[in-house]
């Protein structure tokens, strides 16, 4: 039963949308704090290092104002980020990785980061189509771990 409980989620809720502004967007079956946490090991498990996690809602009541759970997360590799940047060194400005946790105004949660089209678009890395093609999976496999129903 759980194990239906996840396809149908992935089937129904899972789909990632990219939109105009090159954002890729993955609903989560979770709370912001949880799927910060799913998505942190996430990270460690491939290997990689979140350097920082901001949390806006925090820094909104420090000023005395609301703002739903919202966690900005950056991460990634240096070793991949300097390939990266090796072709197009502007991608630097983009650099570390990064994905925002959000919940929105229906209260639902979402996983959104930039999507690899997008970089390349935006950074000229058409010689690193190899490269990116491995973050475009890795991002993704990141995002689904941390949103997925189960555990």
């Amino acid at each position: 039963m759980k194990r239906l409980a996840m396809v149908m989620f992935v089937l129904l809720a899972g789909c990632a949308t990219v939109g105009d502004n090159g954002l890729v967007t993955v609903p989560s079956a979770h709370d912001v704090p949880t799927t910060v946490k799913r998505f942190e090991a996430a990270v460690a498990k491939r290997g990689l290092r979140v350097f920082t996690t901001v949390d806006h809602a925090a820094g909104a009541r420090r000023v005395d104002q609301s703002l739903r759970p919202t966690t900005l997360m950056l991460f990634g590799s240096p070793k991949v980020g300097t390939r990266l940047m090796r072709c197009s060194q502007t991608a630097g400005i983009d650099l570390p990785l990064k994905v925002l946790v959000y919940e929105d105004a229906a209260g639902k949660t979402h996983i959104a980061y930039n999507g690899t089209d997008w970089l390349s678009d935006r950074h000229g890395l058409g010689d690193c189509g190899e490269v990116l093609a491995n973050v475009a999976k890795a991002l993704d496999g990141l995002a689904r771990a941390a949103a997925a129903g189960e555990g």
